[in-house]
């Protein structure tokens, strides 16, 4: 009960600053966001709503990542699962008490794609200063893949970019 409070807490203290940051015209460069034991940063201005966890109908005949729709403050969206789409089939598998603990990030309404990523937690707001150094993105990796940054703890973090994500067939075809 007490992680429970802790993240609501945590929930609303992000979407504080993120409202003082859109107001003050001051805003951190991402979402910090931790799926499948890795770490990812989400260009806040390419982010949406953060949603807890919620009831996802699942679609027949879809991608292992995606794992349904869902009904959010009136909207019907498309439910991926970051981990099992970037990793593959196997890397994104939770239990459902997991995913209760779990937060759905949506895209920015811009992007015009419903959707929102299903990711193990939120870890916050991050901005160049958080980091000590970052290489470019491998050849081979997606295009999608942004930076690679590595904080003062020795954590690597994957930026992701999500414009080029909402435009990639590979993620628009969720039809297996």
């Amino acid at each position: 009960m007490a992680n429970r409070q802790a993240l609501k807490e945590l929930q609303a203290r992000l979407a504080e600053r993120l409202q003082l940051a859109k107001t003050q015209g001051i805003a951190p460069s991402w979402l910090a966001v931790e799926a499948a034991e890795k770490k990812y940063l989400f260009p806040l201005d390419q982010s949406g709503e953060i949603f807890p966890w919620s009831g996802v109908q699942p679609v027949s005949y879809t991608q292992p990542w995606f794992l349904g729709v869902a009904g959010l403050r009136g909207g019907l969206y498309g439910v991926v699962d970051l981990a099992g789409f970037v990793d593959g089939p196997g890397s994104g598998k939770r239990s459902e008490l997991a995913r209760t603990e779990s937060r759905l990030v949506s895209l920015n309404s811009a992007l015009d794609v419903n959707c929102v990523l299903l990711v193990n937690k939120l870890a916050g707001l991050r901005k160049q200063e958080d980091f000590i150094d970052y290489s470019a993105p491998k050849p081979d990796a997606g295009v999608f893949f942004g930076n690679q940054y590595l904080d003062r703890n020795g954590a690597n973090w994957q930026e992701i970019n999500l414009q080029q994500l909402a435009q990639q067939i590979d993620f628009l075809t969720i039809a297996a």
